[in-house]
């Protein structure tokens, strides 16, 4: 039986962070993780790299005036913490804001992190100055998106296996955890068979043996259960209407939930299970890497954006401004898709997907090539890859082509052509003036105010119907799961709290099998740049707390 000071379940962002605050510390780490040494880094390999900071530098160039008290009354409207179990949850949302607004750029500069010069403006609100949604743009874009969040914990962590302070078991699948006298001690479970799979792929179940490992302090670093789609739908938000009877899937068939189970039959609290976040604007991935491989469309706020049946969403409901409230809404109407309806300007400048591999200029640190998409006539190269072999997208030159299109593909005739060109004309109407009416017209021209906008993100005020401006696009919009918001309730040290409300000894959980933090300091929704900042910021209060633990 192998014994180590602290055994970390998941390789992840948090439990990378986790593991070399740990072994900076002069600690032993084990880190058990159930996937192949190729998947190590976890879901934060596929991401863009979004980080959520206050008053940066970055912010400050662009013109931004930001701060901490603007960024609290922002993160608080957006979470809405109203339940008895938001006790946690909301000091560690004070905490996290606290490190977005002060040490975490500097922590993470001082690694060797460097990100985009210009701040993106995600999840925008448009209810009010109290309530949902960033007033100012805070999404800092790391310069290698997720591969360059990860750079600096991958770098430290082969360093620490190097000088014997850290292990890694891969291919270690834990299915329980020792519990003797109420405190956790170790881990067991089953060895599986090797396996040379593709990053992302799904990997074998084939079990070759077992295990159990003994320490005195057991992380939780598992993750959520986004992959999992049945235990999605058991958990579904009341409040959002009945649950997708499809869905395409935002992340690897591994973030299935399981370990959340096992915590908390060990005798953990796992609470705000129906609190999750998941994306409208999913495209099915032409190429896929897992099973229904999902890419979510980053938009701007140009798209014109129709129910199933045509019919224009109600402000603020536009690309980029409240997720949640687009998802609630869309649920009501008992359809599983939605569409944008733009045009060539529109998908060249303001269309951008999610993911590292989706975006290999910013990815793979170049220069050269991100300058090319602020110039000629067409979109990022991936982009136009998924509007010629995207099976979602419809192009066309006239809008009764189009409308044609969208309505052989969901094989129904509930789109209307006349209507539709009634809408897309009164809207066009709208930019004959540099003032409108219109809700979302206001909104893009608020949004040219900001530099970042004008620069990069948002196309010029134009006529959806000039063909000058064409070709004609639409792409139907899938539901997409990705996010855990809820998970196990931890104290402001990362400690897993038992249904006593006191800590189960030798127990830590971070990432978001702690739903970032506290089981959920996001709330009910997000501000986006959180996830992988709450990895980052959970992963370090618990490698430093065990650590001085152990001392």
């Amino acid at each position: 039986m192998q014994s180590t000071d602290v055994i970390v379940v998941g390789g992840g962002l948090a439990g990378l962070v986790a593991a070399t605050e740990l072994t900076d510390a002069g600690r032993r780490v084990l880190v058990v993780e159930q996937e192949p040494r190729q998947s190590l880094g976890g879901q934060a390999h596929w991401s863009f790299g979004g980080l959520f900071f206050v008053d940066s530098p970055e912010q400050r160039r662009m013109g931004v005036r930001d701060s901490h008290a603007l960024a609290l009354a922002d993160w608080m409207g957006t979470a809405a913490f109203d339940r008895a179990e938001d006790h946690w949850p909301r000091q560690w949302a004070e905490a996290y804001v606290d490190f977005a607004s002060g040490e975490k750029r500097a922590w993470l500069h001082g690694l060797g992190m460097r990100w985009f010069p210009v701040v993106g403006w995600a999840e925008r609100g448009g209810y009010g100055a109290i309530g949902h949604g960033n007033s100012v743009p805070r999404f800092h874009v790391t310069w290698g998106t997720g591969p360059g969040v990860l750079e600096p914990f991958l770098r430290r962590a082969h360093a620490a296996e190097a000088n014997g302070l850290l292990q890694f078991a891969f291919r270690h699948r834990v299915d329980d955890l020792l519990v003797e006298h109420g405190s956790v001690v170790g881990v067991r479970g089953a060895r599986l068979a090797e396996d040379a799979v593709e990053r992302g792929k799904p990997s074998s179940r084939d079990v070759i043996g077992d295990f159990d490992y003994r320490a005195q302090a057991v992380v939780v670093a598992s993750g959520g259960i986004g992959g999992n789609h049945e235990l999605v739908r058991k958990n579904w938000p009341e409040q959002l209407g009945p649950p997708p009877a499809r869905m395409i899937c935002g992340v690897p068939a591994h973030v299935d939930g399981r370990m959340l189970g096992i915590t908390e039959a060990a005798g953990a609290r796992l609470i705000n299970r129906d609190r999750m976040w998941h994306y409208v604007e999913g495209i099915e991935n032409w190429n896929p890497i897992w099973p229904m491989h999902a890419i979510r469309i980053l938009p701007g706020p140009s798209s014109l954006w129709l129910d199933a049946r045509g019919q224009r969403l109600p402000g603020p409901l536009w690309p980029g401004f409240d997720t949640m409230g687009t998802l609630q809404y869309l649920r009501r109407t008992g359809f599983d898709y939605s569409w944008f309806v733009l045009d060539q300007q529109i998908i060249r400048r303001e269309f951008a997907l999610s993911g590292s591999e989706q975006n290999p200029d910013l990815t793979g640190k170049s220069w050269r090539q991100v300058a090319k998409r602020a110039i000629g006539k067409q979109a990022p190269a991936p982009v136009e890859a998924f509007k010629q072999h995207g099976r979602d997208f419809i192009v066309r030159n006239t809008l009764d082509e189009l409308v044609q299109g969208m309505n052989a593909l969901t094989g129904n005739s509930l789109i209307d052509a006349a209507r539709l060109r009634e809408e897309i004309e009164a809207r066009d109407r709208q930019f004959d003036n540099p003032y409108a009416k219109d809700g979302q017209i206001m909104a893009i021209h608020n949004a040219r105010r900001y530099r970042g906008d004008r620069l990069v993100r948002v196309a010029k005020p134009h006529r959806l119907l000039d063909p000058a401006n064409g070709p004609l696009i639409a792409v139907r919009l899938n539901i997409l799961t990705r996010k855990t918001l809820g998970g196990l309730e931890t104290d402001l040290h990362a400690r897993v709290l038992g249904h006593d409300q006191q800590p189960v000894r030798g127990l830590y959980a971070v990432g978001e099998a702690a739903g970032f933090g506290g089981g959920g300091l996001h709330g009910y929704r997000a501000l986006e740049g959180s996830f992988l900042g709450g990895c980052l910021f959970s992963g370090r209060i618990a490698g430093r707390a065990i650590a001085a633990e152990l001392a």
